[in-house]
């Protein structure tokens, strides 16, 4: 559980990052830390990531979208059952997605 102080301080840098302003390599680490373990901050910071690439939506079903959290915020390819395996295609995703 997240204290106030520490809510209010990973949502000012997280909005920096969807506002792409200038983050440092620490505050990266920090929100990362949090990110790692907890699924909100994760949530938060893979909008801020959307945002950050696509901008502001413009139509409805974007926004619906967004809201929802759904799309890929970054540009890499998805999962190929074909190519990929699944445990190493997750093996980047925060520990609360991993396989034990």
């Amino acid at each position: 559980m997240l204290t106030p102080n520490t809510r209010l301080r990973l949502q000012d840098i997280i909005g920096r990052i969807a506002d792409s302003q200038p983050v440092t390599l620490r505050e990266r680490i920090y929100v990362q830390k949090f990110a790692d373990r907890d699924a909100s901050v994760w949530s938060w910071l893979r909008g801020a990531q959307r945002e950050q690439r696509r901008g502001e939506p413009e139509s409805d079903l974007e926004h619906f979208m967004a809201q929802l959290d759904l799309g890929e915020p970054s540009d890499s390819k998805g999962f190929d059952p074909s190519r990929d395996d699944l445990g190493d295609w997750f093996s980047g995703a925060p520990s609360f997605l991993r396989r034990s």
